[in-house]
């Protein structure tokens, strides 16, 4: 069986001339052009530019998981040159999910926009920022319904 679940993209391109969306990219643009070596110094900027309130505070050290996350993300091309094959999820008979955070409008604009696009089920799961994985329960809780009503 198939199935999609998308997770907070920062496919901001989509919803060009939407204000938030087009704020939050051109952040993210300028903070991958600031050249920020040090994983924790991009991690904290990073929350402070797309994280939203409700984020967990960092350890200290970074766990190195984490750290490694953060090095791929300092590495890896801007959000904003992704291409989302839209026409292709749309005729994609699988089911689809696209959850968000609850914690920023250009997230939720984005999420709203491709669950529209996609015919797919939208969830808010609040509490964890960006990282709603990191609400733990109440994620597993609807990414199991999901999988089980898939």
């Amino acid at each position: 069986m198939r199935s999609l679940t998308i997770n907070e993209p920062p496919a901001f391109g989509l919803i060009k001339g939407n204000a938030a969306a087009d704020e939050i990219a051109a952040r993210t643009t300028q903070l991958r052009q600031r050249d920020i070596k040090e994983p924790r110094a991009f991690l904290e900027a990073f929350r402070e530019n797309i994280g939203g309130p409700g984020q967990p505070p960092l350890p200290d050290p970074l766990p190195p998981a984490l750290e490694q996350g953060v090095r791929t993300t300092m590495t890896g091309r801007d959000p904003g040159e992704a291409q989302i094959p839209l026409d292709a999820l749309k005729r994609a008979t699988f089911p689809k999910l696209v959850i968000s955070g609850g914690h920023h409008p250009a997230f939720e604009a984005v999420c709203d926009f491709i669950a529209g696009e996609l015919k797919a089920e939208r969830a808010v799961i609040r509490g964890a920022g960006h990282s709603t994985p990191r609400t733990g329960a109440p994620f597993n809780a609807r990414l199991e319904a999901f999988l089980k009503g898939a």
